[in-house]
């Protein structure tokens, strides 16, 4: 076992935890916990989300949320739901994940069997401190279209092609939004305030 802990969120590792075992954790613990777990052919990891952690997540998820309404898509937000697939022996909780081009395929709909629905196309992972995990492993074998990582300092957007994830400029479900505006809007909240940030990103998409 492997515990890491910093200011930012704290992780324990597992080894050579069965599918049933991950399970069984999963039904134990329930829905309303602010853990996060991962699974991914053997290995779990426990991470807990401190003050920084979810302060970034909530600063990008209102950046993802100001994109959707003024570009006038329809989206279907989970937050960190878990997506798991048996026959790939991986299971992941994102720190915010959404239906945005498949968004009509899950209208509605509350929770999901994804042997047979579309994984998210755009998972948000806050990952301040290394993951023990192999994450686009794991990403891969769920099938996730666009990942966006933030690493405490800046953000990075990977997109699934051919297997393996490739890191882009700019985002899939949001093709004028490049990497470098993410951050920006970050240091704004910074500066300024969260909701002055929000009203200068808000005249930016506009503006495109």
């Amino acid at each position: 076992m492997l515990t890491i802990s910093t200011p930012a969120e704290q992780r324990v590792l597992l080894q050579n935890i069965s599918w049933q075992l991950y399970e069984s954790l999963l039904a134990e613990l329930g829905n309303k916990r602010s853990t996060r777990i991962a699974y991914h052919q053997g290995q779990l990891e426990i991470m807990v989300p401190l003050p920084e952690h979810e302060n970034r997540n909530r600063l990008i998820d209102r950046l993802i949320v100001t994109l959707i309404e003024e570009l006038n898509l329809e989206y279907n937000p989970f937050e960190s739901m878990t997506i798991k697939k048996r026959k790939k022996a991986a299971g992941k909780e994102p720190d915010s994940c959404y239906y945005i081009q498949n968004e009509a395929l899950v209208r509605g709909r509350t929770e999901l069997d994804f042997a047979q629905d579309p994984p998210p196309d755009l998972a948000l992972e806050i990952d301040i401190t290394s993951s023990s995990l192999n994450q686009f492993d794991l990403y891969a074998d769920l099938g996730v279209p666009e990942i966006w990582r933030y690493d405490g300092r800046t953000i990075k957007f990977y997109q699934l092609q051919n297997g393996e994830y490739a890191e882009c400029n700019f985002s899939r479900a949001f093709p004028m939004l490049p990497t470098a505006k993410v951050d920006e809007f970050i240091d704004r909240t910074q500066t300024t305030g969260a909701t002055a940030a929000v009203r200068e990103f808000r005249e930016w998409v506009k503006n495109q």
